[in-house]
C-alpha cells in the first residue's frame, strides 16, 4: 500500500493519463493484447506482431511504461515520462530519486519535478525496498 501523500507542489506520481495513441490502441486490440499485460511481452516480438505499425523502440516504450506504473504508487503518467528518459523498472527502483527526476527535467525542458517530487519518489523507493519490490 502507498504511504506516500501528495504533498503541495509536487507532481503527481499517482496520476493515470493515457499514454497510448488511438492507432496503438487499435492495434493492441486487433493483437489480443491487453495493454496492462504489455510488461510481459519483448518489444522486438510486440514490434513484429504489428507488422511494423510499432517500431521496437515505441513497442519498447510502452513495455516500460506498464512495467513502470506497476510500482505500488506510481501512475501511468509519471511512468510514460520516466520511460521517455530510457528507464525501466530496474533503474526507477534503485537510481537515486533526484537523478530520476533532473532526466525527467532536462527532457522536458523545464522544472517538471520539484524537490518534494523528489522527496516523495525518494519515499516510495524505501518502501519499494521494504516490500522487496
Amino acid at each position: 500500500m502507498n504511504n506516500v501523500q501528495a504533498l503541495p507542489g509536487t507532481f503527481p506520481l499517482h496520476e493515470d493519463k493515457n499514454f497510448i495513441t488511438e492507432s496503438e490502441w487499435v492495434i493492441l486490440k486487433l493483437l489480443c493484447r491487453p495493454v496492462d499485460e504489455l510488461g510481459e511481452t519483448d518489444a522486438e516480438e510486440l514490434s513484429q506482431a504489428s507488422g511494423g505499425q510499432l517500431k521496437v523502440e515505441r513497442a519498447g516504450e510502452l513495455i516500460r511504461i506498464v512495467q513502470v506504473k506497476s510500482l505500488p504508487g506510481l501512475g501511468s503518467w509519471i511512468a510514460r515520462l520516466m520511460a521517455e528518459v530510457g528507464l525501466d523498472i530496474e533503474q526507477v527502483k534503485s537510481l537515486p530519486a533526484d537523478e530520476i527526476m533532473n532526466l525527467i527535467n532536462e527532457r522536458s525542458g523545464y522544472p517538471l519535478c520539484n524537490d518534494a517530487t523528489v522527496r516523495a519518489l525518494s519515499d516510495l523507493q524505501l518502501q519499494w525496498k521494504g516490500l522487496n519490490i
